[in-house]
């Protein structure tokens, strides 16, 4: 995954055209790196799975 793959899934994930992404271990760093740059980053909710894999979620209201 590079950084505009990030940031389309991002986007697609806050429009509700996806409702969940999932990012292999291999991906995380670049994928959260765009991430946190987001305005709206506290609205991404990451889930751990096993074998180094996280799910996001957008969420209407922003985590504390």
């Amino acid at each position: 995954m590079n950084s505009d793959t990030a940031k389309e899934l991002l986007e697609k994930l806050k429009q509700k055209e996806l409702d969940e992404i999932t990012v292999s271990k291999e991906d995380f760093l670049t994928f959260r790196a765009e991430l946190t740059k987001r305005a709206d980053f506290k609205h991404f909710k990451g889930i751990a799975k096993h074998g180094g894999i996280t799910s996001y979620v957008y969420c209407d209201e922003a985590r504390s």
